[in-house]
């Protein structure tokens, strides 16, 4: 194995994708910094992660810390009717975590010493051998390799490829968490064991158990996780439901805390009318809902020289096959195999855009006519094979 000791990298963005492009290209040799925009570690942040194999594949491979440290787990996958029956049923397990649960384990295993905050890289000049990467604070570092993880916003993105812009795909995703000890018994015993579904006309929510606060993995110290998708028309309808308390409009995110009364009262009340009971007690028992516009972006590249896009940064995908943070994981496991085989980095990245374009599109695609089943065909069928989760495709 090629190894390439004495080069740097720099990995922009310190979310859980960075964090694991760091610690497979810190094998690989390299002298790696992360730089996370924000001033504050990420720690904090709540929602669920499905679990594929690629984003458990660091535990399970490299860390101290087991998969089962991380996880929680339910062995259904079950869609509920109008009165809470189960409409359908099947054996199907699936492991989950928290984004903050993720990032905390992965951040220990990194370390902090080369993870620096507050440093919003702003823009970048390269020439065969390096990149100089300017920051908003003043600060320039070069590097050998520089790695775009900066998610669906990303710098990289803009600067190499402007056109790749967000396509917003005609609805919203409300999310929030209950803690499942909130929830009456009838609810959790339906959810708590079960990737869960409630499907009604151009909606569908999807519910799974989470680890809850201070590392909650046992049953009734978890967290209910949800994502439930409305349609809202794109234009001032979209613009007036992601604007904020404060004013601005959240272009991928209304944060928790800042989504005006009125929707939220609008939401739990159309819940009880749209959704199994179970679905609209939990959305009715969640203190501070949040809404996340859905959203997609296609890069036509991913390298760019000695730059290079992962995840989000490239592709923004639904998140209907639960795949964005697989896809992180895969393109990073990829990258570091690449650079493993081959001496020169612009070789190795060369050799490695191909295959992940040809997933970032097919992902896309995927979830885009998932998306149009269940929004506007209503042709989301319970139990259908081809929409279950996966990175390479369904069940995959």
């Amino acid at each position: 194995m090629t190894t390439h000791n004495g080069k740097r990298a720099l990995v922009l963005g310190g979310s859980v994708g960075g964090l694991t492009t760091g610690l497979l290209l810190r094998e690989q040799g390299f002298d790696v910094t992360i730089f996370e925009r924000t001033s504050t570690e990420l720690g904090n942040r709540g929602g669920g992660i499905v679990l594929q194999p690629d984003t458990l594949r660091w535990f399970r491979e490299r860390s101290s810390i087991s998969p089962e440290e991380v996880s929680t787990s339910t062995q259904f996958l079950r869609y509920l009717g109008d009165g809470n029956e189960i409409v359908f049923e099947e054996k199907a397990e699936w492991q989950y975590s928290s984004w903050s649960v993720m990032y905390n384990s992965l951040l220990a295993d990194f370390g902090r010493e080369s993870y620096v905050l507050g440093e919003y890289a702003v823009g970048f000049d390269q020439d065969v051998d390096g990149v100089d990467v300017r920051f908003v604070s003043g600060r320039n570092e070069r590097a050998d390799l520089v790695v775009f993880a900066d998610g669906i916003t990303s710098v990289g993105r803009r600067r190499l490829y402007p056109e790749a812009d967000l396509s917003y795909s005609g609805y919203i995703g409300w999310r929030g968490t209950v803690l499942e000890s909130d929830v009456s018994a009838a609810t959790a015993e339906l959810l708590g064991s079960s990737l869960t579904y409630s499907v009604g006309p151009n909606t569908h929510i999807c519910m799974y158990p989470i680890p809850g606060p201070d590392n909650g993995f046992e049953v009734g110290k978890r967290l209910l996780n949800y994502v439930w998708y409305r349609n809202v028309a794109e234009g001032p309808e979209l613009d007036e439901i992601l604007t904020d308390k404060r004013g601005f409009i959240g272009s991928v995110s209304v944060h928790p805390g800042q989504v005006q009364d009125r929707y939220i009262t609008e939401m739990k009340t159309a819940a009880k009318e749209l959704l199994a009971p179970a679905a609209a007690e939990l959305v009715n028992l969640t203190a501070e809902p949040y809404i996340q516009p859905v959203l997609d972006v296609r890069s036509p590249r991913m390298v760019e020289g000695r730059v290079v896009l992962i995840g989000d940064a490239a592709f923004a995908a639904r998140p209907h096959a639960a795949a964005a943070a697989a896809k992180a994981a895969a393109d990073a496991w990829a990258l570091a195999e690449a650079l493993g085989e081959n001496e020169s980095i612009t070789t190795a990245l060369a050799k490695w855009e191909p295959g992940r374009l040809q997933l970032g599109n097919n992902l896309i695609d995927r979830v885009t006519s998932m998306g149009a089943r269940s929004q506007f065909q209503n042709t989301w069928t319970p139990g259908d094979p081809e929409l279950r989760f996966g990175l390479y495709g369904p069940g995959e």
